[in-house]
């Protein structure tokens, strides 16, 4: 397809550039275009040179509310809601970053109102960085949903700790040297790690715990990216992105992929969320490699992604944190915002002496430190934010008093009580309707089976405290009790009805203890699997026999009426209590005669 150009060109036979604003013959103008975005030239003339040697980044959609009318009484191409990418505007004269930054904003406010066919239009930016001199606008790097990838330089590290943004969102790793406690993932060495270095990302399902790093490792995938010009980065979450705003995004990697050579590397947090049809939206895009698609779920992708969607993904699995690595993301952030360890010597001495003299000096214990890197259960998003309102409150606490009586600064300690009053109690993982729902149930079975007595008591408090429903639990010991205990103590049973009963009657917290009698009463019963197996093997008999199954012999058949007993139903059956010794009579098909279904081993044949 051809460039027309705009319609205000210096001669009928030039064009003008979208990008260095210069003139241009019909017949040059596509060659110019691939050569002029390839090396990323921002000013008027090609010879300049610039700070960025990829592809531009892309500007915002501006819709019709967004840009004034010309002098002509008629928008200019580009400027209506429905207009083709601000690639191809025809303004000659350069904006201004302050206008482009109105621009942003004008253009995400309308965005809500801005109709295409009556739906809804979404406006996914990236932000450009600013002139050159703007050292604070090109430390930051900000994406769609307005998360700081970079924290400024600019920033005293104490009013990072004021900011209204979570403090683990403000120190969100960029590289992977600052990306702890997934080396097993992307340490040396490894595959994922070597597919970064090459710049091949395939697309990938990141699945893991909360707080274990799915969303930092996709902007580092992406960083590393958009620092080399080979790809962009658009994120959506599922729980707020429609299906039309997908197919937008898809849309605009196509244009993208076409024009610019760039691909779209498309991030879709919580994607478990998306039903199975917004997910089909995906199948042809990823398996042809318009988009590369990094999904985020903290479920089962077994059963929450579509298997054809699954099929064209890598999986992923990150691990909870562990303490170790929660202790240096802990560290970093408190040499991050300045804060120093008592006991410990600085890393560098000069940092005391960079502070405001009526700045208060901020210590924390160690102990407090290690308290959040235990109670946070492997989660840093939690252990990250608790730090911040453990130290917050500190703060505000002495902000009416900052000087000490001699004049020096006031010192500020941090406690490891100040942080367990934050936290309460430990944050405990666990999801009722989710994949860590079915690991406890299942460790607390095996536990009982094992007759581990306290192993049973932890994983039935980690389900309870987790929120868990009582009555599922005391369903579930019924079913043990009669499963594997069996015979060997056939009064576990009643025990076990009688404790789901109870819960039923009194519910939680009281009901608790209930529960946790019966646990250990099952684990220290003796087990027996013998009705449990033979049962299974009936079940096996049936499913294995071919052809019909065999008639009951006519003498167990129930002869209500006259026919059925001239048809000889019920002939011959010896009535048990008439006889004073065992009777000696065929209860099975003449088929399975002898057989022994607590010894039988069924077989495929």
């Amino acid at each position: 397809q051809t460039y027309s150009g705009p319609e205000n060109s210096s001669s009928p036979d030039s064009v003008q550039c979208p990008v260095c604003f210069k003139d241009f013959k019909s017949a040059t103008i596509n060659g110019h275009l691939d050569v002029c975005l390839l090396k990323g030239v921002t000013d008027t003339s090609l010879s300049t040179t610039t700070e960025e040697s990829g592809p531009p980044l892309k500007k915002p959609r501006i819709t019709a509310e967004a840009v004034p009318p010309s002098p002509g009484g008629v928008n200019k191409p580009g400027a209506g809601a429905g207009a083709t990418f601000p690639l191809f505007q025809t303004n000659k004269s350069k904006v201004s970053a302050q206008s482009e930054r109105n621009g942003l904003f004008i253009s995400k406010q309308n965005a809500t109102t801005a109709g295409n066919k009556g739906g809804k239009r979404s406006v996914v930016y990236e932000a450009e960085q600013g002139p050159a001199g703007s050292e604070n606008q090109r430390s930051q790097t900000f994406v769609s949903n307005g998360q700081m990838l970079n924290t400024t330089p600019g920033l005293s590290p104490r009013t990072l700790l004021t900011m209204v943004k979570p403090l683990a969102d403000m120190l969100r790793p960029n590289t992977l040297e600052e990306y702890f406690g997934q080396s097993k993932v992307v340490g040396q060495q490894t595959l994922l790690r070597s597919l970064l270095d090459s710049q091949e990302i395939p697309s990938l399902i990141l699945w893991g715990p909360p707080g274990c790093g799915k969303t930092t490792l996709a902007h580092i995938i992406a960083s590393t990216n958009k620092k080399n010009g080979t790809a962009r980065f658009v994120p959506l979450s599922a729980t707020s992105a429609s299906t039309n705003e997908v197919r937008e995004v898809i849309k605009q990697a196509q244009n993208e992929l076409r024009l610019c050579k760039r691909k779209t590397i498309l991030f879709i947090d919580e994607i478990h969320r998306f039903n199975k049809s917004q997910q089909d939206t995906f199948l042809p895009h990823v398996e042809c490699g318009t988009v590369t698609l990094i999904g985020a779920t903290t479920e089962n992708p077994s059963f929450q992604v579509n298997a054809a969607l699954l099929s064209r993904c890598r999986v992923l699995v990150l691990e909870k944190l562990s303490v170790e690595a929660m202790g240096l993301i802990l560290d970093r952030a408190v040499a991050t915002l300045g804060i120093r360890v008592l006991g410990q010597d600085p890393a560098n001495p000069k940092d005391q002496d960079q502070t405001d003299g009526h700045e208060p000096k901020i210590y924390i214990e160690q102990k407090a430190l290690d308290t959040i890197a235990y109670l946070c259960d492997g989660d840093a998003r939690t252990g990250l934010n608790s730090l911040q309102l453990a130290v917050q409150a500190q703060v505000s606490s002495t902000r009416q008093n900052l000087l000490a009586q001699d004049g020096s600064p006031q010192e500020i300690l941090v406690k490891e009580e100040h942080v367990k009053e934050g936290l309460q109690r430990s944050h405990i993982l666990y999801d009722r309707a989710g994949e860590e729902h079915y690991n406890c149930i299942s460790a607390l079975h095996k536990s009982l089976r094992g007759s581990h007595e306290n192993a049973a008591l932890y994983w039935l408090g980690r389900m309870l405290e987790g929120g868990e429903d009582p009555l599922y639990v005391a369903r579930r010991l019924v079913r043990f009790a009669s499963e594997d205990v069996g015979m060997a103590d056939p009064s576990a049973l009643p025990q076990a009805v009688s404790a789901f009963q109870a819960c039923h009657f009194i519910g939680m917290p009281e009901c608790e203890v209930i529960l946790a009698q019966c646990v250990v009463y099952l684990a220290r019963a003796p087990k027996s699997v013998d009705v449990y197996k033979a049962y299974a093997n009936v079940k096996a008999c049936l499913r294995n026999h071919k052809g019909p199954l065999p008639p009951v012999p006519l003498h167990l058949r129930n002869a209500p009426t006259k026919l059925m007993k001239q048809l000889g139903y019920a002939k011959g059956y010896k009535y048990n209590p008439a006889f004073s010794a065992p009777v000696e009579q065929e209860y099975l098909p003449e088929e399975l005669r002898g057989i022994d279904f607590f010894t039988w081993t069924p077989t495929d044949s």
